[in-house]
């Protein structure tokens, strides 16, 4: 490649050459060259977050009177344009990088450096004007919980909010479909299509109240604290008002951290953030594999529902249909699971008044979001919304089952009862049938006792 194809930048430890259309600078260039590790760059959301950051600190410095209006509009100028993504090209650098995130920080500096030079005619420095009252230190912290949050409260919690209405409509729908629970697998007591829907539908409330619990934390911010958390080298008033500006653009209620050295020090929110995202893809598992069970078949499985048939399920089998959207869900709450072991690691990694863990705490953090709300959203819309209930494997499997005798136990008692259960089972016949040869109860009581519908309110029925 010939000279023109580098131009020459020079930072502290001295020149090298730096692609000419690049629009990073020497720190950067070093370190795309010391992290050839796994080709993934920090994602979207952290840039976003490093953009935002960027500009609500030119804001706060020119309010404060430390930097020039003309400067502070330029580096807002190209902040804004970072956070937009118009130049995530611009941000190589590996996720396993230097544990306090330096290097993505002074990426960050050195592209709006250049994007407000360039707009501004005014030259725009990385450190003294970009950087000015801020460290790495305090500032990918505070860019891991501003990625997060905005990433919550945009991309999760409506899409959850969205699954629970979509699951709260279909219990609805299913109500008064009647159907034999399980407890370890095996028949049980009966329940209603609808109770089972919405104890989904239960879990995923649940879910989103945990997180929005924890959101309040994740709104607390290290900015300010600067390179140990004492705020050396930043206006007193400076994190402050870096949190106004952030909470005003995003609607968010960000604020400065209780302590800014734990800030610093610890990613303990974003660990139980990460935990409450564990939570949540426990649920969705559960809820998966529920769905996976119920459409199992059609003819040698359960075969209580009909998935929505999306796409062939085999290359080798003509007509074979796969549970493809539960399984899908199922393996991003694997990843989910995974990528909770790996914050909880990362979390372990605050030594003293720093945690050198931080790229890969918000690159697990952000991916774990990101993939529980699109899960969320194609769980509610393509499995859930069009599934089909068959009525006549769930009423044939209801009125063989022996379990139903579980509602005869106080007025016959468990002994005679499991010697009823018993029988019909290896007869292949309806307790009902059993019960009446075994016991003086009368059709009209035994219709009573039995009538499965009744049976899924609780209480006793003598």
């Amino acid at each position: 490649m010939s000279d023109k194809a580098f131009r020459v930048e020079h930072d502290s430890m001295g020149e090298l050459q730096v692609p000419a259309e690049a629009r990073w600078g020497a720190q950067t260039q070093r370190a795309v060259q010391n992290f050839p590790i796994s080709g993934l760059p920090m994602p979207r959301g952290f840039i976003a977050a490093l953009g935002l950051v960027k500009w609500a600190a030119a804001g706060a410095n020119s309010e404060l009177g430390l930097l020039k209006s003309d400067l502070a509009i330029a580096i807002q100028k190209a902040s804004l344009e970072v956070y937009a993504g118009q130049h995530d090209a611009q941000f190589p650098i590996d996720v396993f990088q230097t544990g306090s995130g330096t290097s993505s920080n002074m990426n960050a500096n050195e592209v709006i450096a250049n994007l407000g030079t360039e707009s501004s005619g005014k030259i725009v420095h990385p450190n003294d004007h970009v950087n000015m009252g801020q460290s790495s230190n305090d500032v990918i912290p505070t860019c891991v919980h501003v990625g997060a949050a905005i990433a919550l409260n945009e991309q999760l919690l409506p899409a959850l909010e969205h699954l629970s209405e979509v699951l709260a409509a279909k219990a609805d729908e299913t109500r008064d479909i009647v159907k034999t629970g399980r407890t370890h697998l095996m028949d049980a007591m009966p329940v209603t299509l609808g109770q089972e829907l919405d104890t989904w539908r239960s879990q995923v409330d649940h879910g989103q109240a945990r997180i929005r619990d924890s959101l309040k934390r994740l709104c607390g911010l290290a900015q300010g604290g600067t390179a140990v958390g004492t705020g050396i080298n930043a206006h007193p008033k400076f994190g402050t008002k870096v949190a106004t500006l952030l909470g005003e653009r995003t609607g968010l209620d960000f604020h400065p951290a209780d302590s800014l050295f734990e800030g610093l020090s610890c990613q303990d929110t974003a660990v139980e953030v990460s935990g409450q995202l564990k939570v949540l893809a426990v649920s969705l598992m559960k809820i998966s594999n529920d769905l996976r069970w119920m459409n199992s078949g059609p003819l040698a499985g359960l075969g209580e529902i009909a998935l929505p048939a999306l796409q062939p399920g085999s290359s080798i089998m003509p007509g074979k249909v796969n549970p493809v959207i539960p399984e899908a869900v199922a393996m991003v709450c694997a990843q989910v699971i995974g990528n909770d072991a790996t914050i909880t690691i990362g979390g372990h990694s605050g030594n003293f008044q720093l945690n050198v863990m931080l790229p890969v705490v918000a690159y697990n953090l952000l991916q774990s979001i990101e993939l529980l709300a699109n899960a969320s959203r194609v769980l509610a819309d393509k499995a859930i919304v069009g599934f089909i209930v068959n009525k006549a494997n769930l009423s044939k499997a209801l009125d063989r089952n022996p379990i139903l005798v579980t509602a005869l136990n106080p007025v016959i008692g468990y002994e005679k009862g499991a010697a009823v259960a018993k029988r019909a089972y290896a007869e292949g016949r309806a307790v009902k049938d059993v019960a009446r040869e075994m016991t003086d109860l009368s059709d009209e009581e035994l219709n009573r006792l039995l009538d499965p519908a009744s049976l899924t309110e609780g209480g006793i029925k003598h």
